[in-house]
């Protein structure tokens, strides 16, 4: 009897039971237009699954220790969000043509302004300072600062094609080249360089980076990993639900369309921003790191490319050139971050200015 009771206590548990009531409401509400009190509803059982994709993903880091643990959420949700991307962009509409600039380019200001930005702010609280490896750090960055500039920034420029857009070869190559990069630097991440994304000390030596607490099972683990693919897949579904909601919002506010993006990515990495702000309140700034410059790679490794595909049967335009005020700001992301992260160490002046950068993007979205 007592087996029985712990067993049901484990099931019920909300990690558990989130997901399966998330894929209820999901099956409950997909295609139909909701009031807005099922609307509320299917709000709170969307954050409900958040905090249960990160309480999986942060069992299974557990289990296949750094920096592998840092990529399970960064992928897993990059996946999902190509996937959200390509439906909202088939379903078309007014301004789906930049959704993917808008939501890619959220991402990473979201990434390398927010979740860097509230981790270092998080872990410098305590000693004053957050440590962690600037080899890996600065090679993560400037990844990002390529693929961006490769993708984002160039269609801006050429003139093959009115318009920010690339011509087909130009898309092809930006697809290419990213999906290389991406693949580079994983391989560079886990296997040929993997000391330079593992925690650091003071002295900036590798850290101890095992658990005191017992690692889980394979079985707890292989759990966690199907119920953190049910909890994304939830998440990003119910985002999709709630979309009418969130663009009858936007139009009624009277605020621009690339606004849709910045939410959707808002909704999207917002379990990679409770697992960084975790890992930085327990002075694991790199695993903090890793999650956010990670996260922005794998937005755009992972999205172009799919995006690019996807272009040979979507109708209209793939707007991906940025505009004039999102090219500063992405420029000032750019040269804060190298500053910020050359050292190996930063204060809570760093993480605050990194903040500052992505409330200016957040404003100049909503009133450009």
């Amino acid at each position: 009897m007592a087996a029985t009771a712990t067993g049901a206590r484990r099931w019920l548990n909300p990690p558990v039971i989130g997901p399966v009531i998330g894929v209820v409401v999901l099956a409950l509400t997909w295609g139909r237009d909701l009031p807005g009190i099922a609307a509320a509803g299917a709000a709170l059982v969307l954050a409900g699954a958040v905090l249960a994709a990160v309480h999986h993903a942060e069992v299974i880091a557990h289990k296949v220790g750094e920096p592998f643990g840092s990529l399970t959420l960064a992928v897993a949700v990059t996946i999902i969000e190509v996937g959200l991307i390509v439906t909202l962009m088939t379903s078309g509409g007014e301004g789906t043509a930049s959704l993917a600039r808008d939501t890619v380019f959220a991402a990473v200001m979201i990434t390398c302004n927010g979740i860097l930005g509230l981790s270092l702010f998080a872990a410098a609280g305590r000693g004053g300072t957050a440590n962690f490896n600037a080899e890996g750090s600065g090679a993560a960055l400037a990844t990002v600062a390529t693929l961006t500039t490769l993708t984002l920034v160039l269609p801006a420029f050429t003139t093959s094609v009115p318009g920010p857009e690339f011509n087909s070869v130009q898309l092809t190559f930006a697809a290419i080249a990213s999906a290389v990069l991406y693949g580079a630097f994983v391989l560079t991440q886990t296997v040929a360089h993997r000391d330079f994304f593992l925690p650091v000390d003071e002295d900036g030596e590798v850290a101890d980076v095992d658990e005191h607490a017992e690692p889980p099972t394979r079985s707890a683990a292989l759990t966690s990993l199907g119920l953190l693919l049910v909890s994304l897949v939830v998440v990003v579904g119910l985002a999709k639900v709630e979309s009418p909601f969130i663009e009858d919002a936007v139009k009624g506010a009277g605020l621009p369309q690339a606004v849709v993006g910045v939410v959707i990515a808002l909704l999207v990495l917002l379990p990679e921003s409770l697992a960084a702000y975790r890992a930085a309140r327990r002075d694991r700034t790199q695993v903090s790191i890793n999650l956010a410059l990670g996260s922005a790679m794998a937005s755009i490794g992972l999205t172009i490319p799919a995006i690019a595909i996807a272009s040979i049967w979507l109708e209209g335009p793939l707007l991906l050139g940025l505009g004039p005020t999102q090219l500063v700001l992405f420029a000032l992301t750019m040269v804060v971050g190298a500053l910020t992260l050359v050292p190996g160490r930063a204060t809570r002046l760093q993480g605050l200015v990194h903040l500052v950068i992505l409330a200016a993007f957040l404003v100049l979205a909503a009133s450009p």
